[in-house]
């Protein structure tokens, strides 16, 4: 029999108290700090409620090892300070009585946070949690000894999870970096980078892979691309939205499904489409203005808003590229991009020398060859049900199921 059920059966054999927060915890407010009063280079962080720092102070008004849990933003979110901090005004402060373990409240609330959440006013803006909804939550209380228990346990298995998911996110990202290199050895047909003669030759260029010897062809991304401009329908016509089908895509469906896109998060209708129509599917979307550099490919006829540049292959070379040849080389786009934007005002690629960029065209069977073996790398590096990704959430799984379990009391008759 584990220490900790020994504990309990000789403890709270019949279940415990349940009380609500507020009846054995004092929960306070911060005080009030703005931007103009921090700095980034005090000895404490100034806490708003999130994991991020508002920035620094040369004061405190919290010591270590406290609880707080965020107000407004990021309202509900609970998290442990383990250094002296300043509490700003919009995250409570807990201090739990003598029958309450610090830490073993802080396990608790963090098991409860789909309780927390679900308490949360989204009827306001910004969202905030009012301090009455978090005093009403009911917090068992077992006995002092089987709280530390708890703690003990937690606190090992908490330091084996975060210990092997940071070897998990090191590898991760070794193997990133590795597929961003072979990326883009794969990617540079430049003649002098294979010893090939010089860059001045390129659309002549021969270079040797595998034994075989290809020849480039390179043309500019001018001619390569029909190149047309994203849109906002006017949000002032429900018309253009209620009940829309058609996706229409910003940065934050790239951020939230990945680089290639068959649906969006907000929808247009029929309606709102003009000009040329929809930007058909196995066409590209650049970013060319905003969060420059990014790009997807686009699965579905759609339409994005006017932070995004359509990329669409001309009829006369559509048969001399594979798309997703051009899905890859599209990252190096997206690096040319970042080095070559309109800085005055808001910020934008240079699209004049967008479309004077070189852009290869490598044979039909060179183009396959690399994409089947980036293709495996993408699979490996970002496929959360394959590889690494899915080792880090399997971890995060069991340390979150056993958390539940360890924090799970019957409440004892009244």
């Amino acid at each position: 029999m584990s220490k900790l059920q020994e504990l309990i059966d000789r403890l709270c054999p019949d279940g415990v108290e349940f009380k609500p927060l507020g009846e054995v915890c004092e929960i306070k407010r911060g005080e009030r700090v703005t931007k103009n009063q921090v700095n980034n280079i005090g000895s404490y962080p100034v806490i708003s409620g999130g994991v991020t720092p508002m920035g620094y102070l040369e004061k405190f008004n919290r010591e270590a090892n406290t609880i707080t849990v965020a107000q407004y933003g990021t309202a509900g979110f609970v998290n442990w300070q383990d250094k002296r901090f300043w509490a700003n005004d919009i995250c409570y402060s807990l201090f739990p009585a003598d029958v309450l373990d610090n830490r073993f409240l802080y396990y608790f609330l963090k098991n409860s946070s789909p309780i927390i959440d679900k308490l949360v006013n989204r009827d306001a803006v910004p969202f905030h949690l009012p301090q009455n909804n978090i005093s009403n939550i009911s917090i068992p209380i077992p006995p002092l000894a089987v709280q530390e228990e708890i703690v003990k346990i937690l606190d090992r298995f908490a330091d084996y999870a975060a210990e092997l998911q940071a070897e998990l996110q090191a590898e991760l990202q070794a193997r990133r970096l590795q597929y961003e290199y072979y990326r883009n050895l794969l990617l540079t047909f430049n003649p002098s980078a294979y010893g090939c003669g010089t860059d001045d030759a390129q659309k002549i260029s021969v270079i040797a892979r595998g034994g075989h010897s290809y020849k480039i062809q390179w043309k500019t991304m001018g001619e390569i691309f029909e190149m047309r401009n994203g849109y906002t329908p006017s949000k002032n016509k429900p018309e253009f939205w209620e009940n829309g089908t058609i996706p229409w895509f910003r940065m934050e469906d790239i951020r939230e499904n990945g680089r290639i896109l068959a649906d969006s998060i907000q929808h247009i209708t029929p309606a709102s489409i003009k000009g040329k129509g929809l930007f058909e599917a196995n066409t590209f979307i650049l970013a060319t203005t905003a969060t420059i550099g990014e790009h997807a490919l686009l699965i579905a006829d759609s339409l994005a808003n006017q932070r995004f540049t359509n990329l669409k292959v001309r009829k006369s070379l559509a048969n001399l590229l594979d798309t997703k040849f051009i899905f890859y080389y599209m990252f190096i786009v997206d690096e040319f991009c970042k080095n070559n934007t309109n800085v005055s005002g808001f910020a934008s690629v240079d699209m004049g020398k967008l479309k004077q960029m070189p852009f290869p065209i490598p044979p039909l069977e060179l183009q396959e060859k690399i994409v089947a073996i980036l293709d495996r790398f993408e699979t490996l590096v970002n496929d959360l049900s394959k590889g690494l990704p899915a080792e880090i959430e399997a971890v995060k799984a069991r340390y979150e199921y056993y958390r539940n379990k360890l924090l799970g009391f019957k409440e004892k008759p009244a």
